[in-house]
């Protein structure tokens, strides 16, 4: 199950990814002794899947007044000045659609607007990418793989939400911590190319590592895949649980044809146990062709497809003060009732 607690960077609490004009906005008020009750409503650009949700709940409880984690878990307790209403992580949103609404006086939380559509458009357009992807699957595995091609300080985050978006698994550690899961990788090519050969590399990787670490394999390193799998396959039998085919682009890259081939090989050799995994440039597109294909593959190891995904651009609106009904132009004054909602806190 995954964790509602995301760790808050003293960094974040003290404003400093904040835009700097919430903080001059925020000296301002206070000189002028002004701080209303706001509404502030949060809305996306675009549709998409929502995440995010559950790290803004642990900023908004690391910075409100009179929010602690008993007081979260009963929101009868909680002070009616202060409200957090949202839709669930992993929910279907439209363009346009209130997915979060804070009531609170403005200087407890206007200097974290920046975060809050930050932490919501990055995890959103995450989740997004990897729902297309698992939407293309159909029932077979989708595994998030893209931790390398992004910071390390959001690679968790990324997990996370490719999980919401309804990854079986991911890569990193931390990120499949985070999602509540155990992280699933294979052996990469390094160890081949170290020990010189694919054979030697898997037994030391299975001689050395607990049985907690599934045996994958990948088996395109020295030679023909279909030819490397069986022999792995001989090397560990039932301990393997795996092959990894991820032929560079360079070589034509993975095929519905060598899947098939790989198989055959290994039903052939009594293998039949061995799941194959497939990467390299996958998307929804060419993951589809697969399935069109009827490709025997156990699962989909997708990178840059969900780690590239565009933010899904949010922003947030005061539509009340003091209960008034105001709003910039352009946005239409007032809270819009959305029943989906649930008060969070």
């Amino acid at each position: 199950m995954a964790t509602s607690n995301f760790e808050i960077r003293p960094s974040i609490i003290r404003g400093d990814p904040a835009d700097a004009y919430l903080h001059w906005t925020k000296e301002v008020l206070r000189m002028e002794s002004k701080n209303p009750k706001v509404l502030m409503d949060f809305q996306s650009e675009n549709d998409g899947i929502l995440c995010g949700i559950e790290e803004v709940k642990s900023l908004l409880v690391s910075v409100l007044p009179k929010v602690d984690s008993n007081a979260v878990s009963n929101v009868d307790r909680l002070e009616e000045n202060v409200q957090v209403w949202s839709l669930r992580e992993g929910d279907k949103i439209s363009a346009g659609e209130t997915t979060l609404r804070i009531i609170a006086r403005y200087a407890a939380f206007g200097l974290y607007e920046t975060s809050i559509c930050g932490m919501l458009s990055s995890a959103t357009g995450w989740a997004t990418a990897a729902r297309n992807c698992v939407g293309a699957a159909g029932e077979t595995t989708v595994v998030s793989y893209g931790a390398r091609h992004i910071h390390p300080n959001v690679a968790h985050i990324l997990d996370y939400a490719s999980v919401i978006g309804g990854c079986s698994s991911a890569s990193t550690i931390l990120g499949s911590r985070q999602a509540g899961r155990n992280p699933l990788g294979n052996m990469p090519h390094t160890l081949p190319l170290i020990f010189g050969d694919t054979v030697s590399a898997a037994q030391a990787f299975d001689g050395h590592l607990g049985m907690e670490v599934q045996r994958i394999v990948i088996v395109d390193t020295f030679k023909d895949e279909a030819e490397e799998a069986v022999n792995v396959a001989q090397a560990l039998r039932e301990r393997l649980r795996g092959i990894r085919l991820d032929t560079p682009r360079e070589r034509g890259g993975v095929t519905p044809m060598m899947v098939n081939e790989v198989r055959n090989r290994l039903d052939r050799s009594n293998f039949s146990h061995v799941e194959i995994y497939v990467s390299g440039g996958l998307n929804p597109e060419r993951i589809q062709k697969f399935e069109e294909s009827q490709a025997p593959i156990n699962g989909y190891l997708v990178g840059s497809y969900i780690s590239s995904a565009p933010p899904n651009n949010f922003t947030g609106d005061i539509r009340e003060i003091e209960d008034n009904a105001i709003s910039k132009r352009g946005r239409l004054p007032g809270r819009t009732e959305n029943p989906r909602l649930d008060r969070i806190i």
